[in-house]
């Protein structure tokens, strides 16, 4: 395979230094990543040269931000193949794409008895939301289940869904199991039905390519941060259809068309969505970002995180007491484990001391950590960046802390 990951590491400054005189070694993507030099120019140049608030200003500065501000739009079009850009709504991440969904498309559709199906292996942020929505209208929330080896059962969803339901809410890919749902399948059984559905992309965009009209989807999210961009960034992508119809999130600047104490009137999409000043220094710098994923082509960071899923669930599975939640045939680069006898915190702690980061806990999943009776996992998950070698490192030190715990 011609990837060079050295070459990809040159970007990255931070992946340089050490950690308690030990070589950072950062498993920690699924929660965030580290920022390529691409974004770090980015922000300075922006910062240095051009800053001004976008849209409505009549000077140099405003005009090149907007002009630089507005290209992200077109490049996140072009990044997922939406139809149009208009149906690109910037926001602060996957949290706040998920809110706005549950409040203006609640708002809009849901009423008394009305039911959200949600799937058991969601993240809070797509949950949540949806459950104060529900609370706020009278509606349900339904659970899709998940199996004990980290797959959806979709074979339930055409029982599941009825005259009732409103909408479907599905991760593209798990946090904690890096299963890669069939969100293609599930949204054409949804739209058998009529069913809209929301699809959390977080995890997904930067690990697998994405076309939002080959799915269907009719809501599609994700953030920057997990994107090797700037945090306080994300994307909502919606049909132009369900958009038009939904009420706007939150008033202020920019979303209106005119405002009088008698009547306002509310500007076109997407704007209608994006009140206030948005974050315009991270926008443009998720625009390098994506540049960089674009060049690199995430259908070779998919192939190169494959290689090293395959290569490091092969040797964990060889450890004695150790399990891995979530071995669906379709994963991405997630590992989430256990080892009997050793609370996943300890294990987390003390490979930090090695200079291994790794995120411990229920990875804001407690459904999930319900259903198999646990009270949290060590999740181990890859970034276009990481090596083979980083995992030779990891398993040593991996193997010396169960000893130390033993």
């Amino acid at each position: 395979m011609n990837y060079d990951v050295h070459k990809i590491r040159s970007y990255f400054p931070v992946l340089k230094q050490e950690v308690y005189g030990k070589p950072l070694i950062y498993f920690d993507n699924a929660a965030s990543t580290q920022k390529p030099v691409q974004v770090l120019m980015a922000l300075e140049r922006l910062q240095n040269d051009y800053y001004g608030n976008i849209h409505r200003a009549a000077h140099y500065m405003a005009d090149k931000a907007t002009e630089e501000f507005e290209a992200v739009r077109d490049k996140v079009q072009q990044f997922i193949n939406a139809e149009s850009r208009e149906e690109i709504i910037f926001t602060k991440g996957t949290t706040e794409s998920a809110n706005l969904v549950a409040a203006s498309f609640g708002e809009q559709f849901l009423k008394p008895g009305s039911e959200i199906i949600v799937s058991e292996m969601e993240h809070h942020s797509n949950i949540v939301p949806w459950q104060i929505n529900a609370l706020r209208k009278g509606a349900k929330i339904v659970k899709l289940p998940v199996s004990e080896s980290g797959e959806l059962q979709t074979g339930l969803l055409p029982e599941l869904i009825s005259s009732k339901t409103k909408l479907i809410a599905v991760a593209h890919v798990s946090n904690v199991l890096g299963t890669v749902n069939p969100v293609a399948q599930i949204i054409e059984t949804a739209h058998k039905r009529n069913v809209p559905v929301f699809v959390d992309g977080a995890q997904a965009v930067q690990h697998i390519p994405v076309d939002v009209q080959e799915l269907d989807a009719d809501f599609y999210a994700f953030s920057a941060h997990k994107m090797y961009g700037t945090n306080g960034v994300g994307v909502l992508y919606g049909k132009r259809k369900w958009l038009e119809q939904m009420p706007p999130y939150q008033g202020g600047g920019e979303m209106i068309a005119e405002v009088s104490f008698e009547k306002t009137t509310f500007s076109e999409i997407p704007f209608k969505f994006e009140a206030g000043t948005p974050n315009i220094t991270g926008v443009i710098a998720f625009g390098a970002a994506i540049d960089l994923l674009q060049e690199t082509g995430v259908e070779n960071i998919s192939a190169w995180e494959q290689e090293l899923l395959t290569y490091a669930t092969s040797q964990l599975k060889a450890m004695e007491g150790l399990r891995i939640y979530g071995e669906a045939p379709k994963k991405s680069g997630v590992i989430s484990f256990n080892i009997a006898g050793i609370h996943p915190f300890d294990l987390g702690a003390l490979l930090d001391k090695t200079g291994v980061a790794v995120r411990t806990g229920h990875h804001c999943a407690d459904p999930l950590m319900k259903h198999y009776d646990i009270p949290g996992t060590v999740r181990a998950s890859f970034g276009m960046y990481n090596t083979k070698e980083e995992i030779d490192r990891f398993m040593q030190a991996l193997k010396k802390v169960v000893q130390m715990l033993a």
